[in-house]
């Protein structure tokens, strides 16, 4: 693996870290700033709102920057953003802290992509976003759980510090390792690869049916999983009878699965970038089936949660990748509002979720999940017939 993946993946983890934290340490929070658990929920919300908003926008408007210059600016965002909730006097501060955080990640993640994939060969590129991705593989299985552990030993704070300085060291690694020039890659411009094109062409490729069927997979494709494990704790133990004590070594059942199939799905879709979409999403649409099949069962319903994290991330380097090539002339955008696509198929996820759970109950959802991906495998095997072989 290269020093600037390594790199990148570093700021991937602490960016993600910063996300996923907060839901351990929610009621520290709500605690120490004498708020309501609901209240400090919106704090989760803030976040997901400033990536659907923040990122697209911030992306547009700084189309033209260089790429080395604007990822050490964005994560200099980030370091102040989680420095700002390290030292947030009330509510109201952390609450705005949040959201400036929030509204540079997508921007990140999509030029941190276009950086990875260009260093890479070019038969390599849904590997090397694999590789980038786990980064926030182990945000989920390291990160969050210490993050937790630091915030109930040293205050909710001292997590925003720590997440701060991983922040911070990635700022000055970036600085020091990625090269200001990108490597040019076959029937690729220059201009592209060093700098981006500006807000017209990068809007431009919006009107290509491919990217817009790429963003749309991302969406439909992984809102049936996000379903499933908005409401994990519950299926968990209301339905399977674990007790509460076991959803936190459940969780980290699920994040290894998530980093086993993320790398397992980058290397598939390198080898077979057609088949391996549908194919994946057949598979996820069979494990959810399965999983109400046995979801009363605890060492069944275990082992379905491993399967469901290792196929469900290992779709997403392949919707990554899909983007990419698609976009080819101009991915950053369309990067950026793929990571947004991701953010509101999670809201969606959380309300469809909340109105099974009304009308029939917690164990369903796997059920309408199964639905919801299949529809998504639908997209796949459509998307596929017009582009049997993507462009590298």
């Amino acid at each position: 693996m290269s020093r600037i993946v390594l790199t990148l993946m570093l700021c991937v983890f602490g960016i993600t870290t910063g996300e996923f934290v907060i839901a351990g340490i929610l009621p520290d929070v709500a605690a120490d700033l004498a708020v309501s658990i609901p209240a400090a929920g919106l704090l989760v919300t803030a976040y997901a709102l400033g990536m659907i908003v923040g990122g697209p926008v911030l992306t547009a408007l700084t189309a033209r920057f260089p790429r080395k210059p604007l990822i050490t600016a964005l994560l200099g965002v980030a370091v102040a953003g989680n420095l700002a909730s390290t030292l947030a006097p009330g509510y109201p501060v952390l609450f705005a802290a949040r959201v400036i955080s929030a509204c540079v990640v997508a921007t990140f993640f999509a030029n941190a992509i276009v950086v990875a994939a260009a260093s890479a060969p070019p038969d390599r590129q849904a590997s090397t976003v694999a590789k980038l991705a786990l980064g926030m593989n182990l945000a989920m299985i390291l990160g969050a759980p210490l993050g937790t552990a630091i915030g109930h030993a040293l205050g909710w704070r001292a997590t925003f510090a720590a997440i701060t300085a991983v922040c911070l060291a990635g700022l000055v690694l970036v600085w020091r390792l990625v090269p200001i020039g990108l490597p040019e890659r076959p029937n690729q411009r220059a201009e592209v690869t060093e700098s981006g094109l500006g807000v017209r062409s990068e809007l431009r490729v919006f009107g290509e049916r491919d990217v817009r069927l790429a963003i749309a997979l991302t969406a439909v494709g992984n809102a049936g999983l996000l379903a499933v494990f908005t409401y994990l704790a519950p299926l968990l133990t209301g339905v399977a009878g674990f007790p509460a004590e076991a959803v936190a070594g459940l969780l980290l059942v699920y994040g290894v699965g998530a980093a086993l199939g993320n790398l397992a799905g980058g290397w598939l879709y390198d080898r077979a970038p057609s088949a391996s979409m549908p194919g994946l999403l057949a598979l996820l649409t069979a494990v959810l089936a399965v999983a109400w099949l046995v979801g009363r069962h605890p060492v069944p319903a275990a082992v379905t949660v491993f399967l469901l994290g290792a196929v469900g991330f290992a779709v997403i380097p392949g919707m990554q990748a899909r983007v990419l090539s698609a976009a080819a002339e101009a991915p950053t955008l369309a990067i950026a509002v793929n990571a947004s696509a991701y953010q509101v198929a999670a809201a969606f996820a959380g309300w469809l979720g909340g109105r099974v759970i009304d009308a029939a109950g917690v164990r369903p959802i796997y059920l309408v999940a199964a639905a919801v991906t299949a529809a998504g495998f639908m997209l796949a095997v459509y998307s596929g017939r017009r582009t049997r072989t993507p462009a590298r």
